[in-house]
Protein backbone atom coordinates (compact mmCIF):
# COMPACT_ATOMS: atom_id res chain seq x y z
CA UNK A 1 0.00 0.00 0.00
CA UNK A 2 1.50 3.17 -1.38
CA UNK A 3 1.20 5.28 2.44
CA UNK A 4 3.31 7.92 3.39
CA UNK A 5 4.37 5.96 6.11
CA UNK A 6 5.46 2.93 3.58
CA UNK A 7 7.52 4.12 1.25
CA UNK A 8 9.44 6.49 4.15
CA UNK A 9 10.36 3.19 5.76
CA UNK A 10 11.11 1.68 2.43
CA UNK A 11 13.35 4.28 1.23
CA UNK A 12 14.87 4.08 5.22
CA UNK A 13 15.62 0.44 4.47
CA UNK A 14 17.09 0.83 0.94
CA UNK A 15 19.62 3.50 1.99
CA UNK A 16 20.57 1.68 5.03
CA UNK A 17 21.00 -1.60 3.36
CA UNK A 18 22.92 -0.16 0.85
CA UNK A 19 24.94 1.82 3.14
CA UNK A 20 25.86 -0.47 4.83
CA UNK A 21 27.03 -3.22 2.28
CA UNK A 22 30.32 -0.69 2.11
CA UNK A 23 30.32 -0.36 6.13
CA UNK A 24 31.42 -4.10 6.78
CA UNK A 25 33.53 -3.67 3.24
CA UNK A 26 35.60 -0.57 4.27
CA UNK A 27 36.44 -1.78 7.44
CA UNK A 28 37.25 -5.40 6.67
CA UNK A 29 39.18 -4.78 4.08
CA UNK A 30 40.82 -2.05 6.00
CA UNK A 31 41.98 -4.72 8.36
CA UNK A 32 42.90 -7.25 5.86
CA UNK A 33 45.30 -4.89 3.74
CA UNK A 34 47.04 -3.32 6.90
CA UNK A 35 47.73 -7.11 8.02
CA UNK A 36 49.24 -7.49 4.93
CA UNK A 37 51.38 -4.29 5.17
CA UNK A 38 52.40 -5.30 8.55
CA UNK A 39 53.68 -8.51 7.05
CA UNK A 40 55.34 -6.76 4.77
CA UNK A 41 57.12 -4.52 7.62
CA UNK A 42 58.15 -7.77 9.26
CA UNK A 43 59.39 -10.18 6.86
CA UNK A 44 60.53 -7.03 4.56
CA UNK A 45 59.26 -9.18 1.66
CA UNK A 46 58.32 -7.04 -1.61
CA UNK A 47 56.06 -9.40 -2.39
CA UNK A 48 53.56 -8.83 0.16
CA UNK A 49 53.80 -5.16 -0.30
CA UNK A 50 52.44 -5.30 -3.65
CA UNK A 51 49.66 -7.49 -2.70
CA UNK A 52 48.67 -4.32 -0.06
CA UNK A 53 48.58 -2.12 -2.83
CA UNK A 54 46.50 -4.49 -4.68
CA UNK A 55 43.84 -4.93 -1.68
CA UNK A 56 44.26 -1.51 -0.76
CA UNK A 57 42.84 -0.38 -4.22
CA UNK A 58 39.50 -2.22 -3.77
CA UNK A 59 39.53 -1.33 0.23
CA UNK A 60 39.64 2.63 -1.11
CA UNK A 61 36.95 2.08 -3.87
CA UNK A 62 34.70 0.95 -1.02
CA UNK A 63 35.99 3.98 1.14
CA UNK A 64 34.94 6.48 -1.61
CA UNK A 65 31.47 4.83 -2.30
CA UNK A 66 30.41 4.49 1.47
CA UNK A 67 31.08 8.34 2.08
CA UNK A 68 28.78 8.77 -0.61
CA UNK A 69 26.18 6.57 0.24
CA UNK A 70 26.37 7.54 4.18
CA UNK A 71 25.44 10.92 3.07
CA UNK A 72 22.44 10.13 1.11
CA UNK A 73 21.31 8.30 4.34
CA UNK A 74 21.85 11.30 6.69
CA UNK A 75 19.72 13.42 3.67
CA UNK A 76 16.49 10.95 3.43
CA UNK A 77 16.82 11.16 7.26
CA UNK A 78 16.41 14.69 7.39
CA UNK A 79 13.37 14.82 4.30
CA UNK A 80 11.66 11.99 5.45
CA UNK A 81 11.61 12.01 9.63
CA UNK A 82 12.36 15.41 10.87
CA UNK A 83 9.79 14.65 14.02
CA UNK A 84 11.98 11.56 15.05
CA UNK A 85 15.03 13.87 14.23
CA UNK A 86 13.65 16.56 16.20
CA UNK A 87 12.92 14.00 19.21
CA UNK A 88 16.14 12.09 19.41
CA UNK A 89 18.26 15.26 18.34
CA UNK A 90 19.58 15.69 21.86
CA UNK A 91 20.23 12.24 22.38
CA UNK A 92 22.22 11.81 19.32
CA UNK A 93 23.92 14.91 18.68
CA UNK A 94 26.56 13.56 20.99
CA UNK A 95 27.89 10.72 19.72
CA UNK A 96 27.49 11.49 16.43
CA UNK A 97 29.83 14.82 16.59
CA UNK A 98 32.32 12.92 17.93
CA UNK A 99 31.73 10.17 15.41
CA UNK A 100 32.10 12.92 12.39
CA UNK A 101 34.75 15.12 14.87
CA UNK A 102 36.68 12.52 15.58
CA UNK A 103 36.63 9.19 13.80
CA UNK A 104 35.68 10.30 10.79
CA UNK A 105 38.48 12.92 10.41
CA UNK A 106 41.02 10.78 11.87
CA UNK A 107 40.24 8.12 9.68
CA UNK A 108 40.09 10.35 6.36
CA UNK A 109 43.11 11.99 7.29
CA UNK A 110 45.48 9.17 7.77
CA UNK A 111 44.16 7.49 4.81
CA UNK A 112 45.51 9.85 2.63
CA UNK A 113 49.12 10.10 4.52
CA UNK A 114 48.74 6.25 3.76
CA UNK A 115 47.81 7.17 0.12
CA UNK A 116 50.60 9.40 -0.74
CA UNK A 117 52.98 8.18 1.63
CA UNK A 118 54.32 5.25 0.40
CA UNK A 119 57.43 6.59 -0.71
CA UNK A 120 57.90 9.03 1.74
CA UNK A 121 57.53 7.74 4.78
CA UNK A 122 59.08 4.80 6.29
CA UNK A 123 57.62 1.27 6.07
CA UNK A 124 56.71 1.39 9.84
CA UNK A 125 55.27 5.07 10.40
CA UNK A 126 53.70 4.37 6.97
CA UNK A 127 52.36 0.91 8.47
CA UNK A 128 50.97 3.07 11.37
CA UNK A 129 49.00 6.01 9.29
CA UNK A 130 46.93 2.43 8.78
CA UNK A 131 46.54 1.12 11.90
CA UNK A 132 45.46 4.50 12.55
CA UNK A 133 42.68 4.46 9.76
CA UNK A 134 41.30 1.15 11.00
CA UNK A 135 41.27 2.04 15.08
CA UNK A 136 39.06 5.34 13.22
CA UNK A 137 37.16 2.97 11.27
CA UNK A 138 36.09 1.04 14.85
CA UNK A 139 35.64 4.23 16.94
CA UNK A 140 33.14 5.34 14.12
CA UNK A 141 31.05 2.35 14.32
CA UNK A 142 30.66 2.25 18.27
CA UNK A 143 29.62 5.44 17.97
CA UNK A 144 27.04 5.05 15.13
CA UNK A 145 26.02 2.13 17.11
CA UNK A 146 25.61 3.36 20.47
CA UNK A 147 23.05 5.58 19.19
CA UNK A 148 21.36 2.86 17.25
CA UNK A 149 21.34 0.80 20.42
CA UNK A 150 19.62 3.54 22.46
CA UNK A 151 17.08 3.06 19.79
CA UNK A 152 16.47 -0.71 21.58
CA UNK A 153 16.96 0.07 25.00
CA UNK A 154 16.48 3.68 25.93
CA UNK A 155 18.80 4.54 28.79
CA UNK A 156 20.08 7.73 30.32
CA UNK A 157 17.30 9.94 29.29
CA UNK A 158 14.69 12.02 30.27
CA UNK A 159 11.12 13.33 28.01
CA UNK A 160 10.96 17.43 28.18
CA UNK A 161 9.17 19.34 26.27
CA UNK A 162 7.82 16.43 24.28
CA UNK A 163 11.73 15.64 23.11
CA UNK A 164 14.52 13.05 24.65
CA UNK A 165 16.72 15.02 26.47
CA UNK A 166 20.56 12.65 27.41
CA UNK A 167 21.21 12.95 31.03
CA UNK A 168 23.77 10.18 31.18
CA UNK A 169 26.82 9.90 28.61
CA UNK A 170 28.36 7.12 30.32
CA UNK A 171 24.93 5.20 30.42
CA UNK A 172 24.74 5.51 26.57
CA UNK A 173 27.84 4.00 26.12
CA UNK A 174 27.76 1.66 28.99
CA UNK A 175 24.03 0.50 27.49
CA UNK A 176 23.95 -3.33 27.99
CA UNK A 177 23.31 -3.27 23.74
CA UNK A 178 25.67 -0.86 22.64
CA UNK A 179 28.50 -3.05 23.70
CA UNK A 180 26.56 -6.71 22.57
CA UNK A 181 25.48 -5.08 18.96
CA UNK A 182 29.16 -3.50 18.55
CA UNK A 183 30.83 -6.87 19.50
CA UNK A 184 28.58 -8.28 17.01
CA UNK A 185 29.16 -5.69 13.93
CA UNK A 186 33.15 -5.75 15.12
CA UNK A 187 33.39 -9.08 14.43
CA UNK A 188 30.93 -9.19 11.21
CA UNK A 189 33.54 -6.69 9.38
CA UNK A 190 36.11 -9.06 10.29
CA UNK A 191 34.41 -12.28 8.61
CA UNK A 192 33.50 -9.73 6.07
CA UNK A 193 37.30 -8.36 5.43
CA UNK A 194 38.45 -11.96 5.47
CA UNK A 195 35.22 -13.46 2.75
CA UNK A 196 36.03 -11.01 0.44
CA UNK A 197 39.94 -10.90 0.53
CA UNK A 198 39.46 -14.81 0.23
CA UNK A 199 36.66 -14.80 -2.87
CA UNK A 200 38.74 -12.44 -4.50
CA UNK A 201 42.40 -14.65 -4.25
CA UNK A 202 40.07 -17.52 -5.10
CA UNK A 203 39.13 -15.82 -8.35
CA UNK A 204 41.99 -14.49 -9.57
CA UNK A 205 43.26 -18.48 -8.85
CA UNK A 206 40.58 -19.75 -11.05
CA UNK A 207 41.92 -17.22 -13.54
CA UNK A 208 45.10 -18.41 -13.42
CA UNK A 209 46.47 -14.85 -12.51
CA UNK A 210 49.66 -14.69 -10.31
CA UNK A 211 48.76 -18.01 -8.99
CA UNK A 212 51.60 -17.88 -6.44
CA UNK A 213 51.03 -14.31 -5.32
CA UNK A 214 46.98 -15.19 -3.74
CA UNK A 215 47.77 -18.16 -2.36
CA UNK A 216 48.92 -16.62 0.96
CA UNK A 217 46.13 -14.66 0.95
CA UNK A 218 43.39 -16.97 0.39
CA UNK A 219 44.57 -18.74 3.13
CA UNK A 220 44.82 -15.63 5.55
CA UNK A 221 41.39 -14.53 4.36
CA UNK A 222 39.83 -17.91 5.57
CA UNK A 223 41.62 -17.40 8.82
CA UNK A 224 40.72 -13.90 9.58
CA UNK A 225 37.47 -15.49 8.61
CA UNK A 226 37.35 -17.97 11.50
CA UNK A 227 38.30 -15.85 13.93
CA UNK A 228 35.75 -13.34 12.94
CA UNK A 229 32.73 -16.12 12.56
CA UNK A 230 33.22 -18.02 15.03
CA UNK A 231 33.38 -14.04 17.87
CA UNK A 232 30.33 -13.45 15.74
CA UNK A 233 28.61 -16.55 16.77
CA UNK A 234 29.18 -16.06 20.70
CA UNK A 235 28.49 -12.70 20.50
CA UNK A 236 24.99 -12.93 18.31
CA UNK A 237 24.02 -15.69 21.24
CA UNK A 238 24.40 -13.13 23.69
CA UNK A 239 22.82 -9.91 21.92
CA UNK A 240 20.15 -12.38 21.49
CA UNK A 241 19.47 -13.31 25.22
CA UNK A 242 19.53 -9.43 25.59
CA UNK A 243 16.77 -9.22 23.33
CA UNK A 244 14.75 -11.91 24.99
CA UNK A 245 14.95 -9.43 27.71
CA UNK A 246 14.49 -5.61 26.40
CA UNK A 247 12.31 -6.64 23.31
CA UNK A 248 10.55 -10.06 23.70
CA UNK A 249 7.82 -9.60 21.41
CA UNK A 250 10.93 -9.58 19.20
CA UNK A 251 12.64 -12.61 20.04
CA UNK A 252 9.48 -14.58 20.27
CA UNK A 253 8.58 -13.26 16.43
CA UNK A 254 11.79 -14.75 15.56
CA UNK A 255 11.14 -17.92 16.51
CA UNK A 256 7.24 -18.08 15.26
CA UNK A 257 6.03 -18.17 18.41
CA UNK A 258 2.80 -17.20 19.17
CA UNK A 259 1.42 -18.91 21.76
CA UNK A 260 3.51 -19.75 24.88
CA UNK A 261 5.24 -23.02 24.79
CA UNK A 262 5.55 -25.66 27.32
CA UNK A 263 8.59 -26.61 29.41
CA UNK A 264 10.85 -27.65 27.78
CA UNK A 265 10.09 -25.67 24.71
CA UNK A 266 10.27 -27.06 20.96
CA UNK A 267 12.56 -25.39 18.21
CA UNK A 268 10.51 -24.37 14.66
CA UNK A 269 13.20 -25.56 12.02
CA UNK A 270 10.58 -24.79 9.24
CA UNK A 271 7.41 -22.73 10.06
CA UNK A 272 4.81 -20.76 8.10
CA UNK A 273 2.31 -18.87 9.29
CA UNK A 274 -1.15 -16.93 9.07
CA UNK A 275 -0.45 -13.46 10.32
CA UNK A 276 -3.93 -12.23 10.30
CA UNK A 277 -4.67 -15.04 12.46
CA UNK A 278 -2.23 -15.08 14.75
CA UNK A 279 -1.32 -17.92 14.62
CA UNK A 280 1.37 -21.21 12.79
CA UNK A 281 -0.33 -23.23 9.91
CA UNK A 282 2.56 -25.51 9.84
CA UNK A 283 6.20 -26.71 11.57
CA UNK A 284 8.88 -29.30 11.54
CA UNK A 285 10.35 -28.76 15.26
CA UNK A 286 13.34 -30.27 17.05
CA UNK A 287 12.08 -30.89 20.94
CA UNK A 288 14.30 -29.32 23.78
CA UNK A 289 15.84 -27.02 21.09
CA UNK A 290 14.58 -23.49 21.92
CA UNK A 291 14.76 -23.70 25.40
CA UNK A 292 18.55 -24.81 24.98
CA UNK A 293 19.19 -22.10 22.52
CA UNK A 294 16.97 -19.59 24.73
CA UNK A 295 18.36 -20.38 27.89
CA UNK A 296 21.23 -23.19 27.48
CA UNK A 297 19.59 -25.76 29.34
CA UNK A 298 17.18 -28.44 27.92
CA UNK A 299 14.25 -26.69 30.43
CA UNK A 300 12.28 -23.42 29.97
CA UNK A 301 9.87 -21.88 28.41
CA UNK A 302 8.95 -19.41 25.88
CA UNK A 303 6.04 -16.55 26.09
CA UNK A 304 4.20 -16.67 23.41
CA UNK A 305 3.67 -13.16 21.01
CA UNK A 306 -0.19 -12.97 21.71
CA UNK A 307 0.65 -13.40 25.78
CA UNK A 308 2.63 -10.51 25.05
CA UNK A 309 0.60 -8.59 22.64
CA UNK A 310 -1.89 -8.37 25.85
CA UNK A 311 0.93 -6.74 27.80
CA UNK A 312 1.64 -4.73 25.83
CA UNK A 313 -1.66 -3.13 24.87
CA UNK A 314 -2.12 -2.44 28.90
CA UNK A 315 1.05 -1.03 29.08
CA UNK A 316 0.42 1.57 26.47
CA UNK A 317 -3.22 1.85 25.33
CA UNK A 318 -2.76 4.48 23.69
CA UNK A 319 -0.06 3.62 20.86
CA UNK A 320 -2.53 0.33 21.05
CA UNK A 321 -5.52 3.20 20.06
CA UNK A 322 -3.46 4.32 16.91
CA UNK A 323 -2.41 0.84 15.90
CA UNK A 324 -5.86 -1.22 16.35
CA UNK A 325 -3.79 -3.03 19.41
CA UNK A 326 -1.59 -4.91 16.93
CA UNK A 327 2.10 -4.45 18.20
CA UNK A 328 2.93 -7.89 16.18
CA UNK A 329 5.78 -7.01 13.86
CA UNK A 330 6.03 -8.93 10.54
CA UNK A 331 6.40 -12.40 11.56
CA UNK A 332 7.03 -14.53 8.40
CA UNK A 333 9.99 -11.84 7.63
CA UNK A 334 11.47 -11.93 11.12
CA UNK A 335 11.49 -15.43 11.54
CA UNK A 336 13.28 -16.55 7.55
CA UNK A 337 15.56 -13.27 8.19
CA UNK A 338 16.36 -14.50 11.29
CA UNK A 339 17.41 -18.47 10.13
CA UNK A 340 19.12 -16.90 6.95
CA UNK A 341 21.43 -14.97 9.10
CA UNK A 342 22.03 -17.92 11.67
CA UNK A 343 22.39 -20.55 8.43
CA UNK A 344 25.09 -18.45 7.13
CA UNK A 345 26.73 -17.73 9.91
CA UNK A 346 26.90 -21.60 10.94
CA UNK A 347 28.16 -22.01 6.82
CA UNK A 348 31.10 -19.56 7.03
CA UNK A 349 32.44 -21.10 10.29
CA UNK A 350 32.63 -24.79 8.34
CA UNK A 351 33.58 -23.01 5.19
CA UNK A 352 36.46 -20.84 6.59
CA UNK A 353 37.78 -23.74 9.24
CA UNK A 354 37.70 -26.83 6.24
CA UNK A 355 39.23 -24.14 3.42
CA UNK A 356 42.03 -23.55 6.12
CA UNK A 357 42.56 -27.70 6.45
CA UNK A 358 43.10 -28.09 3.07
CA UNK A 359 45.64 -25.02 2.24
CA UNK A 360 47.53 -26.61 4.91
CA UNK A 361 51.30 -26.92 4.02
CA UNK A 362 51.17 -30.59 3.84
CA UNK A 363 48.51 -30.97 0.87
CA UNK A 364 47.14 -27.85 0.07
CA UNK A 365 44.45 -29.39 -2.40
CA UNK A 366 42.05 -26.36 -2.57
CA UNK A 367 44.60 -24.45 -4.88
CA UNK A 368 44.04 -27.13 -7.74
CA UNK A 369 40.25 -27.93 -6.83
CA UNK A 370 37.85 -25.45 -9.56
CA UNK A 371 35.06 -26.97 -7.90
CA UNK A 372 36.05 -25.18 -4.27
CA UNK A 373 37.55 -22.41 -5.32
CA UNK A 374 34.56 -21.64 -7.00
CA UNK A 375 32.57 -21.96 -3.81
CA UNK A 376 34.63 -19.52 -2.17
CA UNK A 377 34.18 -17.24 -5.11
CA UNK A 378 30.86 -16.83 -4.76
CA UNK A 379 30.79 -16.88 -1.36
CA UNK A 380 32.56 -13.77 -1.06
CA UNK A 381 28.74 -12.38 -1.09
CA UNK A 382 27.31 -14.52 1.76
CA UNK A 383 28.56 -12.08 4.61
CA UNK A 384 26.21 -9.22 2.83
CA UNK A 385 23.35 -11.43 3.13
CA UNK A 386 23.99 -12.41 6.49
CA UNK A 387 24.71 -9.24 7.92
CA UNK A 388 21.72 -7.70 5.36
CA UNK A 389 19.21 -10.39 7.33
CA UNK A 390 20.67 -9.25 10.40
CA UNK A 391 19.90 -5.70 10.31
CA UNK A 392 16.49 -6.50 9.02
CA UNK A 393 15.76 -8.56 12.48
CA UNK A 394 17.23 -5.74 14.17
CA UNK A 395 14.98 -2.78 12.63
CA UNK A 396 11.74 -4.77 11.43
CA UNK A 397 11.34 -6.55 14.96
CA UNK A 398 11.32 -3.30 16.37
CA UNK A 399 7.38 -2.51 15.19
CA UNK A 400 5.60 0.00 15.86
CA UNK A 401 8.76 1.81 17.70
CA UNK A 402 11.68 4.11 16.34
CA UNK A 403 12.52 4.47 20.04
CA UNK A 404 11.23 1.31 21.88
CA UNK A 405 8.62 2.20 24.56
CA UNK A 406 9.15 5.81 23.65
CA UNK A 407 7.86 6.73 20.50
CA UNK A 408 6.12 5.61 17.47
CA UNK A 409 6.82 4.93 13.29
CA UNK A 410 4.08 6.91 13.09
CA UNK A 411 4.88 9.87 14.85
CA UNK A 412 8.28 10.12 13.41
CA UNK A 413 7.85 10.89 9.89
CA UNK A 414 7.66 14.07 8.48
CA UNK A 415 4.74 15.72 8.42
CA UNK A 416 5.13 17.71 5.30
CA UNK A 417 5.71 15.34 2.17
CA UNK A 418 3.84 13.88 -0.10
CA UNK A 419 3.37 10.25 -1.60
CA UNK A 420 4.57 12.03 -4.88
CA UNK A 421 7.84 13.51 -3.72
CA UNK A 422 8.17 9.97 -1.55
CA UNK A 423 8.05 7.96 -4.89
CA UNK A 424 10.16 10.44 -7.00
CA UNK A 425 12.71 10.12 -4.46
CA UNK A 426 12.53 6.59 -3.95
CA UNK A 427 13.23 6.15 -7.68
CA UNK A 428 16.20 8.54 -7.73
CA UNK A 429 17.74 7.26 -5.06
CA UNK A 430 16.88 3.14 -6.64
CA UNK A 431 18.67 3.99 -9.67
CA UNK A 432 21.80 6.35 -8.05
CA UNK A 433 22.53 3.18 -5.82
CA UNK A 434 22.25 1.13 -8.76
CA UNK A 435 24.98 3.27 -10.91
CA UNK A 436 26.89 3.34 -8.11
CA UNK A 437 27.24 -0.10 -7.07
CA UNK A 438 28.21 -0.39 -10.71
CA UNK A 439 30.90 1.86 -10.72
CA UNK A 440 32.27 -0.31 -7.90
CA UNK A 441 31.88 -3.45 -9.15
CA UNK A 442 33.52 -2.44 -12.72
CA UNK A 443 36.83 -0.79 -11.21
CA UNK A 444 37.38 -3.45 -9.13
CA UNK A 445 36.85 -6.01 -11.90
CA UNK A 446 39.37 -3.31 -13.79
CA UNK A 447 41.64 -3.34 -11.42
CA UNK A 448 41.16 -7.41 -10.91
CA UNK A 449 42.40 -8.01 -14.77
CA UNK A 450 45.59 -5.65 -14.31
CA UNK A 451 46.39 -7.93 -10.96
CA UNK A 452 48.90 -7.38 -8.68
CA UNK A 453 51.49 -6.04 -10.60
CA UNK A 454 49.25 -3.66 -12.11
CA UNK A 455 48.86 -2.30 -8.47
CA UNK A 456 52.53 -0.83 -8.06
CA UNK A 457 51.12 2.31 -10.10
CA UNK A 458 47.83 3.40 -8.64
CA UNK A 459 49.34 5.21 -6.04
CA UNK A 460 50.71 8.60 -6.84
CA UNK A 461 54.56 9.19 -6.03
CA UNK A 462 55.43 12.47 -6.85
CA UNK A 463 55.14 15.46 -5.09
CA UNK A 464 51.87 16.84 -5.86
CA UNK A 465 52.95 20.68 -5.71
CA UNK A 466 55.93 20.01 -8.42
CA UNK A 467 55.40 21.14 -11.93
CA UNK A 468 56.13 17.57 -13.14
CA UNK A 469 52.57 16.65 -11.06
CA UNK A 470 51.11 19.17 -13.73
CA UNK A 471 52.59 18.29 -16.54
CA UNK A 472 50.48 15.18 -17.78
CA UNK A 473 53.30 12.97 -18.76
CA UNK A 474 53.37 9.47 -17.06
CA UNK A 475 55.98 8.43 -14.22
CA UNK A 476 58.05 6.38 -17.03
CA UNK A 477 57.87 9.33 -19.49
CA UNK A 478 58.82 11.68 -16.91
CA UNK A 479 61.83 9.19 -16.09
CA UNK A 480 62.70 9.28 -19.77
CA UNK A 481 62.56 12.87 -20.26
CA UNK A 482 64.94 13.42 -16.96
CA UNK A 483 67.49 11.08 -18.44
CA UNK A 484 67.42 12.80 -22.00
CA UNK A 485 68.16 15.80 -20.48
CA UNK A 486 71.41 14.27 -18.37
CA UNK A 487 72.61 13.03 -21.78
CA UNK A 488 72.39 16.12 -23.48
CA UNK A 489 73.92 18.46 -20.35
CA UNK A 490 76.58 15.60 -20.43
CA UNK A 491 77.26 15.98 -24.07
CA UNK A 492 77.40 19.71 -23.90
CA UNK A 493 80.11 19.74 -21.26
Amino acid sequence: MLTIENLARFQFAMTTIFHFFFVPLSVGTVFMTVLMETIYVKTGDEKWKKRTKFFGSIMLLSFAVGVVTGIIQEFQFGMNWSDYSRYVGDIFGAPLAVEALLAFFLESTFLGVWMFGWDKLGKKLHCATLWIVFIGTFLSSLWILAANSWMQNPVGYEVKDGRATLTSFSALLTNPQTILEFSHVATGFLVTGGFVIAGVSAYQILKKREIDMFKPVLRLGLLVALIGALGNFVAGDQQMLEVQRTQPMKFAATEGVYETTPDPAAWDMVAFFNEAEHREVFGIQIPYMLSILTYHRPSGSVEGMNEINAKLQKQFPEVAKEIGGNFFPPVTALFWTFRVMAGLSMAMILLSAVGLFLTRKKKPSLYENNFGLQVYRWFLFAPFLAITSGWLVTELGRYPWTVYGLFTIRDSVSPNVSVGSLIFSNVVYFLLFCFLGGVMIYFTIQHMKKGVEGAETAYVSLDAFTQDAFSGLSEEEQQEQTSDKNEEEGTDK
